[in-house]
């Protein structure tokens, strides 16, 4: 059975393929930084009003839910309260 490995023989090519890799991160690190700078940042006072909101927004939506299980807990003890009353 002849099976090819893609593993270089010789040292040139092991080096040849590790410089092969620097040059790839060192590509993929240039593009990124020319990606980053293109981004369209948000100002801080904009950034600073949107958290406050997300912030205010999860406070009151976490009230909600505690006022809404509060009533459905009331709702099921006063169906056991007149079922014990009815029932005995």
């Amino acid at each position: 059975m002849d099976v090819k490995l893609n593993t270089p023989r010789t040292a040139t090519e092991q080096a040849q393929r590790g410089s092969r890799k620097k040059r790839r991160a060192f590509t993929y690190i240039q593009e990124l930084k020319d990606e980053l700078k293109k981004v369209s940042w948000t100002a801080q006072e904009e950034l600073k009003l949107s958290t406050k909101m997300v912030i205010l927004a999860t406070f009151l939506f976490g009230l909600g839910i505690y006022l809404v299980d509060l009533l459905i807990k009331f709702g099921l003890d006063l169906v056991g309260f007149i079922v014990r009353w009815i029932f005995g």
